[in-house]
């Protein structure tokens, strides 16, 4: 039975989804599987019960290579019905690491409430001795519970850091410091004995949902050598939209060129990205296949966002627009 004091906590909906930290080693396969509940989960992390009052809601249980657009649009159901309640004070999604980043970002980009949205995972299995999930777990509790936290959109709190899904990044395949955001750093920290936070995200926008599925978007990578046949074969297998992982700051060679020229000719969307961690795309070089040609056929620049971000800013906003003016307002926004 719930005591009065457990009652006048703050109310936060935990989604568990899976990932590393809900895998055990599996015995047999002598390797981390899937294994943990979200109630498992928060039998590991006794000191949350003084924190919040948790609801769990147990939707997957995959690692996050599994996660795709039709997962996405679960979760992001599951999180709007929980946000829409009054009671409700904030969501946690606990998920694996690989694709965190980008639930992140499409949370952040679909839910229109100002409650927080706080996305944890773990960099080590809940059988090794030191799991870093049950700290994670903690500090999502407590970031959900903080009434700064409003307003902030979808968080990652990873290693008692707070960042913001539009800048953040898995930076390191082990470490647990992994999640960063570059050069505009974290929102605040967890502290042992407060929340801390220092910056609000000034680049939000909100693009709902207006169906039960999304459009096809690939990305294409750009290499030494590349030819524009991936582009070609993506354009042919059905693709509503390309964004292309460029270099530096948007540029591909005159073949890759060709293949973007034949795709926007077609009235397919192409965005560029770059495969440069940080800084922004631009339309600067005039050679064949530099930003300022690509910008003549018409390609769309993703601004800051990685490839996999701008896949998905662009599945969501082909729900509604292929105008490249307007898709180009969206990156900039």
């Amino acid at each position: 039975m719930m005591s009065s004091a457990q009652s006048n906590l703050p109310l936060c909906v935990y989604i568990s989804t899976g990932g590393t930290i809900a895998m055990k080693i599996d015995p047999v396969r002598k390797a981390p599987v899937p294994a943990l509940s979200g109630d498992e989960l928060l039998a590991t992390v006794p000191g949350i019960r003084a924190i919040a009052q948790l609801e769990v809601v147990n939707l997957f249980n995959v690692p996050s290579g599994y996660m795709d657009p039709p997962r996405w649009i679960a979760l992001q159901q599951a999180a709007a019905a929980a946000l829409e309640r009054p009671e409700v004070d904030g969501v946690i999604v606990s998920h694996g690491t690989d694709t965190l980043e980008e639930t992140a970002w499409f949370l952040d980009l679909t839910l229109a409430s100002d409650k927080p949205v706080v996305l944890i995972g773990a960099q080590r299995n809940a059988s090794s001795p030191d799991f870093d999930g049950p700290r994670n777990l903690l500090n999502a509790a407590r970031v959900c519970a903080s009434a700064q936290a409003h307003g902030l959109g979808a968080m990652i709190a990873m290693n008692n850091q707070i960042n913001a899904a539009r800048d953040v990044s898995k930076t390191h395949t082990a470490d647990v410091e992994s999640f960063k955001s570059g050069d505009f750093g974290v929102l605040g920290v967890a502290d042992e004995d407060r929340v801390v936070l220092a910056r609000r995200p000034m680049r939000r926008q909100h693009l709902p949902l207006l169906g039960g599925t999304l459009p096809r978007v690939e990305i294409i990578p750009m290499f030494g050598g590349a030819n524009g046949d991936l582009l070609r074969a993506a354009v042919t297998l059905g693709a509503s939209g390309i964004v292309i992982q460029a270099l530096g700051c948007g540029n591909v060679n005159a073949d890759m060129y060709e293949a973007i020229r034949h795709a926007t000719g077609q009235g397919i969307p192409v965005v560029i990205s770059t495969r440069v961690p940080h800084g922004r795309v631009s339309p600067s070089y005039g050679f064949d296949g530099g930003g300022a040609t690509l910008k003549a056929v018409g390609a769309v620049f993703a601004d800051d966002l990685s490839p996999q971000k701008a896949r998905i800013l662009l599945m969501l906003a082909l729900q509604s627009t292929q105008d490249t003016d307007r898709l180009q307002a969206l990156f900039d926004r």
